[in-house]
């Protein structure tokens, strides 16, 4: 076996961590600069006829809260394998979604996370990782179906309630069939070791961030002075975000594939499609470009653990 000398090593490390951050960066710029969609004219003109420092800090105040609460659940979940502390679960969590702003989904998260811990724990992380991201889509899955129920769009609903009742009698009659030496039934074991008290604060905690991620989404459209009933608004919100988090796409795409369903569905109210699609824009850059540009601190910063 070749042997790589230490120095080569760092060098090799540090390329790929500044490639990562300019990466991001890179991306974040183009889809700011070339997004034909945004009238930024008319954004900066609307801003400034609205401009108030409480409501800016007001609305910021959401995404610190939603990764707030994400690093919470990160930190609960970890303290399975071994107790971190706020700054740790902080460093990886954001890390991680810089790392990931590339993948499909932000697959590239597990392997971030796991990057900050032994590779023996590698299995461990992921699957940790999968209960995290797990919660999130499961409740963004309930409010979505709700939404589509309040909304009028039965047909859509209906099947997505079938389809959970197929898989649920699906995963219980095959828990036993293993795939690659997997199984449903070796799944839940896995689940049942992690104590209770760890499984009830990880839905306590992905339940408020739900709520404080769609409230921003909310408040932002009052800010534009979009009058729609509570309900209705709430409903087409948890609609939009159930239907754009099933899509395949890319973190940086994020804004573009949220903004195109939340057209759909907001047009239909006969919401100005401008104004949606800035909405769109700002909760991407409020919960995913702020967060990065952290992030990237961290990845710049991030010793592997790995030898």
């Amino acid at each position: 076996m070749i042997s790589i000398p230490h120095k080569a090593k760092q060098f090799g490390v540090f390329l790929i961590k500044l490639l990562i951050v300019l990466g991001a960066f890179y991306f974040i710029y183009d889809q700011l600069a070339h997004n034909d969609q945004l009238d930024w004219e008319k954004f900066i003109a609307l801003v400034e006829e609205k401009q108030s420092i409480l409501g800016i800090l007001f609305l910021l105040s959401f995404s610190i809260a939603n990764r707030y609460l994400e690093i919470l659940k990160w930190q609960n979940l970890v303290s399975y394998i071994k107790p971190i502390t706020v700054g740790e679960s902080t460093k990886q969590v954001l890390g991680a979604l810089t790392a990931g702003i590339f993948t499909p989904n932000g697959l590239g998260e597990y392997a971030g996370k796991a990057l900050y811990f032994d590779k023996k724990k590698t299995k461990k992380i992921i699957f940790l990782n999968l209960i995290c991201n797990g919660i999130q889509m499961f409740f963004t899955i309930v409010f979505g179906t709700i939404g589509l129920f309040i909304l009028g769009y039965w047909h859509w609903a209906l099947a997505i309630v079938g389809l959970s009742i197929f898989f649920i009698l699906f995963s219980f009659l095959s828990k036993k069939v293993k795939i690659k030496g997997y199984s449903i039934e070796k799944l839940l074991v896995k689940l049942n070791e992690i104590p209770k008290e760890i499984h009830t604060k990880n839905n306590i905690l992905a339940l408020a961030r739900y709520l404080v991620f769609s409230h921003q989404y909310y408040f932002l459209f009052l800010a534009f002075d979009v009058d729609l009933h509570y309900l209705t608004m709430m409903a087409t919100i948890a609609t939009v975000y159930f239907l754009a988090s099933s899509l395949p796409s890319f973190q940086f795409l994020d804004f573009a594939v949220k903004g195109s369903v939340a057209v759909f569905f907001f047009g239909k109210l006969e919401v100005n499609e401008w104004i949606v699609v800035f909405i769109s824009t700002l909760m991407w850059f409020l919960n995913v470009v702020l967060p990065v540009v952290i992030g990237s601190y961290f990845v710049l910063k991030f010793k592997p653990k790995w030898n």
